[in-house]
């Protein structure tokens, strides 16, 4: 219980540390937990995110995907969604079954995924979604 209360007091202060010691945005998506609400801007693709360009979701430095608010990352994210490009496709083909949603079905992780294509068996194109899907 001890080192709870530990946890809960150090994570106070992590913004307070971002701020005064100057340390670089891409290092705060360490520290936010998979319940970040998922704003409604949408994601700027592509974005520019070290020295590199993406068009779609990354996983860079996150368990999770997500986008740039702004064409060059300054910070300011989201977790991606099944609406973020590349989209899902509902429903799929997976197995032997119509999927509706995002599913877990299948993923070792326990994480939530969706197919880019009508025919998951046939094309084999997926993406994760979001932690809230």
């Amino acid at each position: 219980m001890e080192q709870l209360e530990v946890m809960r007091n150090l994570a106070g202060w992590v913004p307070l540390a971002v701020c005064l010691y100057g340390l670089r945005a891409e290092l705060i998506s360490h520290f936010h937990l998979p319940d970040q609400d998922i704003p409604s801007i949408p994601c700027v693709f592509p974005f520019t995110y070290g020295n590199a360009v993406h068009y779609s979701c990354i996983t860079m430095h996150s368990d999770f995907d997500w986008c740039s608010l702004d064409s060059k990352f300054q910070g300011r994210w989201r977790y991606c969604t099944g609406m973020d490009p590349p989209q899902c496709v509902f429903p799929f083909l997976y197995g032997k079954k119509f999927v509706y949603g995002c599913t877990k079905e299948g993923y070792i992780l326990n994480r939530s995924w969706c197919s880019l294509t009508k025919n998951y068996n046939k094309d084999g194109k997926w993406k994760r979604c979001s932690p809230k899907e």
